[in-house]
C-alpha cells in the first residue's frame, strides 16, 4: 500500500483533533473528488513499518482524539490487507483513541455483503473501526452544512453498535460516547 499524506492536527475529518492518513488507490473516481491524485495505487510513498511506527508515536500525544483513514479508498481490497495489521497495532499500542474511516463503499451492501464474503480482512477490519462514513461523494448531492461528510447520500455509522445490532446505527454527534447512537 502507498499513502499520499499524513495530516497532523486535523479538525475536519472527525471529532476533536485527529491524525489523518490519506491512503492511495481508489476505483470509485467520484466526479469532483477533492483528492483525484490518490486514485493511483502507487501515488505517494510506501506505507512501511517505519511509517506505522511514526503514526503510532504521534498518536501517543494526548491532544489527539484519534486516527482518521481517508483516501483514496481505505477499503479497497489491496489497502485492507495493509490496514488490518496496522489498526490492530493502533488498538494495542494507543488504546483509547477512536478510529474513523471514510469509504465510498456502502457498509451493508458492499462491505458486509459482497466484500466480507470474499475477503478475510473486511470483517476484522470493520471490527477495529469506531465510525465509518460510507457512500461515494456525489456532486449533485453536495451539502456544505453536513457534519463530516460531503454529500447527503453519505451515512455516519457507529460500527460497533451496527455490528452488534445487525442493522445500521448512525453515530450521534451530540454524544460523548462512540457507541451512543440513534437508529435510522
Amino acid at each position: 500500500m502507498h499513502y499520499a499524506e499524513i495530516k497532523e492536527y486535523d479538525i475536519a475529518n472527525g471529532p476533536g483533533i485527529r491524525l489523518t492518513l490519506f491512503v492511495s488507490g481508489c476505483t470509485h473516481h467520484c466526479k469532483e473528488c477533492f483528492n483525484p491524485e490518490t486514485w493511483d495505487f502507487n501515488f505517494g510513498e510506501p506505507f512501511t513499518r517505519e511509517v506505522e511506527d511514526r503514526i503510532i508515536e504521534m498518536l501517543k500525544d494526548d491532544s489527539y482524539q484519534g486516527l482518521t483513514l481517508l483516501g483514496g479508498e481505505p477499503m479497497e481490497p489491496a489497502n485492507q490487507k495493509a490496514l488490518l495489521p496496522f489498526l490492530k497495532r493502533v488498538r494495542e499500542e494507543v488504546p483509547g483513541k477512536d478510529i474513523w474511516c471514510f469509504t465510498g463503499y456502502l457498509f451493508d451492501d458492499d462491505l458486509l455483503g459482497r466484500m466480507a464474503k470474499k475477503l478475510t480482512e473486511t470483517r476484522p477490519l470493520l471490527e477495529l473501526i469506531d465510525v465509518l462514513v460510507d457512500g461515494e461523494f456525489k456532486i449533485e448531492l453536495k451539502n456544505i452544512n453536513l457534519l463530516y461528510k460531503g454529500s447527503s447520500n453519505q451515512r455516519t455509522i457507529d460500527v460497533p453498535a451496527s455490528l452488534k445490532a445487525g442493522e445500521i446505527i448512525t453515530w450521534d454527534p451530540g454524544s460523548t460516547s462512540i457507541s451512543a447512537c440513534v437508529r435510522i
